[in-house]
């Protein structure tokens, strides 16, 4: 990602801090993070020097709506890389779950993908280059019990990113749309909802980073519609 320019939703978050991390030391020349509130990049900005911290741009922004987007997209002028890794988890009985719940779950990992890939897609196809990485899950291959809207939304996502692979192998083009499949991500989120004692067998937030580090690289341009299992070992 050497000098190039990026924007990463939910780059503030327990995997987004790694991920952002990831890009400032491959070289990113600047670094767009839009966030929910003037707040949310408190614990980013606590862990990178002055120096980085001048190629990190912090926008305020609702996250599923189209509009603000676009905006921000065109106001950023050039876009190189996407990484999406805003999403959420919730579960529950298919027989339980309310239908408010189901459509949130679409809203944080399909809807808001769709809206980012859609408009960055549209500036990179105007300069002919780009790489678009977004964070799926494990429960797209292996969907478990209760984890229907989950699954169901990060499936989505996932068939996103493989169509816009198809739609953009022109050979005049250098744009690539690729999924990671983590398991269990060793986050402070994660430990406080499901307590640490398996925490060494998840993923590290670090690990996965470099995986998606690598997607969204020039040596990447041969991997196009991939949904890149990292396990660990959970």
């Amino acid at each position: 990602m050497k000098d190039k320019y990026v924007l990463i939703t939910g780059g503030t978050g327990g995997l987004g801090i790694a991920v952002t991390q990831e890009a400032l030391t491959s070289g990113a020349k600047l670094i767009t993070l839009p966030v929910r509130s003037e707040h949310s990049g408190d614990a980013l900005k606590a862990r990178v020097t002055s120096e980085d911290l001048s190629r990190l741009r912090f926008v305020d922004l609702p996250m599923v709506e189209e509009r603000a987007v676009e905006t921000l997209i065109d106001q950023m002028g050039q876009i190189d890389v996407l990484i999406h890794v805003m999403g959420g988890f919730d579960m529950g009985r298919t027989d339980q779950f309310s239908y408010q719940d189901w459509q949130k779950m679409l809203d944080l990992n399909l809807n808001s993908g769709f809206i980012f890939c859609k408009h960055g897609l549209r500036r990179m196809r105007q300069t002919g280059y780009g790489r678009i990485v977004v964070v799926g899950s494990r429960a797209v291959q292996y969907p478990g019990g209760q984890f229907a809207a989950y699954g169901a939304s990060k499936s989505g996502l996932v068939a996103l990113v493989q169509s816009i692979a198809e739609e953009t192998k022109d050979l005049d083009t250098d744009i690539t749309a690729n999924a990671v499949l983590p398991s269990v991500i060793d986050t402070p989120k994660n430990r406080a909802a499901m307590g640490d004692q398996d925490a060494d067998r998840w993923v590290k937030p670090e690990s996965l980073a470099q995986v998606i580090g690598f997607l969204a690289s020039e040596a990447a341009r041969d991997v196009r519609g991939a949904a890149v299992p990292v396990y660990g070992k959970a």
